[in-house]
């Protein structure tokens, strides 16, 4: 094996401990004995042991406090032995970390205090230092400590994504201020992701320098834009976002909400394997991807609430056309919701390991 100097010497890449497991083998286009799976949103809301130990603490001091962000990331991964742990984080921890005032409301989601919506906004807004990052590299390496050969994967949020956050000021359905933005004033625009693929990119390669042995960049609001809106204004700052841990060669998945339209461009900006939601098939995203790129997905997270048999005849679906990529991830097209039953995803990951 060769070694990869710009890894830490005890990676778990780097010693080989989690090279040969079935979510990196997948991931660089190597189909493993065993289909690999694991849950967008795994830890989190449906498990009744992360409500207790969540009980009087804020979503954002839980990202921040390393014994706890870690003991979550590890909830699911004993409950269903799935083939990989996430580390638990929100995609606006950075930009918290970077100075901008940001909670995440329960019901809501996260809301700023004030929205970055002019030239002067983008102006004050500061790099992150490293030094706020100790907590996040904190809680990998714990995490990491305990996986052993299970791989952990680091995420962020991607440009786009946090850019219609900071402009919406909070959630939206359409982000018409964000898109008015790109459009009407394209060099605040280009400042606002610049500054945000930055803020992301430094997140991630934290993540991956602490021991996290994928990337994953989520753009959950990209189902928004045009192919032409995403080319022209946003793939370049994806792809700065992934350039920050390029020099690592961690496998990277970019994963986007609706983005049937813009998968082969997503997957353009530089990643090895590209997540795909539940609206269209794995087969067809494959062949949009041009059939040479490993796909990750993509169960519809509304069948988790279905009899077994239906859920059970769908996954097999999705696993069947999953063999038309070079090599496929087993995951949803989106998160587990918080009223889904434990067992049903401790059975899908049981079921997965036979096909």
């Amino acid at each position: 094996m060769t070694q990869n100097p710009a890894l830490p010497e005890q990676h778990p890449l780097a010693t080989g401990l989690t090279t040969r497991s079935p979510l990196v083998r997948a991931l660089r286009g190597d189909r493993p004995e065993t289909l690999p799976v694991w849950f967008m949103r795994q830890a989190g809301r449906s498990l009744p042991e992360y409500r207790e130990l969540r009980v009087g603490t804020k979503m954002l001091d839980a990202c921040l406090t390393p014994d706890l962000a870690s003991e979550i990331t590890m909830q699911p991964v004993r409950r269903h032995g799935v083939d990989a742990g996430i580390f638990f984080s929100d995609i606006v921890v950075p930009v918290k970390l970077a100075g901008v005032a940001v909670d995440i409301v329960p019901g809501r989601g996260p809301v700023l205090e004030t929205p970055i919506r002019t030239a002067a906004d983008v102006a004050a807004l500061r790099p992150i230092d490293e030094e706020a990052l100790a907590p996040i590299a904190a809680g990998v390496a714990q995490t990491v400590a305990q996986l052993g050969g299970t791989p952990l994967i680091g995420f962020a949020g991607a440009p786009f994504t946090l850019a219609a956050y900071l402009v919406e000021g909070g959630p939206s359905k359409d982000h018409i201020r964000a898109r008015a933005l790109m459009h009407s004033d394209p060099e605040t625009w280009d400042a606002l992701l610049t500054w945000a693929a930055d803020v992301t990119g430094a997140f991630l390669r934290t993540q991956v320098l602490a021991g996290a042995s994928a990337a994953q960049l989520f753009d959950s609001w990209v189902g928004s834009l045009s192919l032409a809106d995403y080319t022209e204004h946003v793939a370049r700052h994806s792809a700065r976002a992934l350039s920050h841990v390029a020099d690592l060669d961690v496998p990277r998945i970019h994963f986007g909400v609706g983005s049937g339209e813009v998968l082969a461009a997503m997957r353009d900006v530089g990643t090895d394997a590209v997540g795909v939601d539940w609206r269209i098939p794995l087969d067809e995203a494959s062949r949009r991807l041009g059939g040479a790129t490993p796909v990750q997905g993509n169960v519809d997270p509304a069948l988790l609430q279905a009899p077994w048999p239906v859920l059970e005849a769908h996954v097999r679906d999705v696993a069947r056309r999953g063999r038309s990529a070079p090599a496929h991830v087993l995951n949803l097209g989106h998160g587990v919701s918080p009223e889904t039953d434990p067992d049903v995803l401790t059975r899908i990951v049981g079921l997965a390991h036979t096909l």
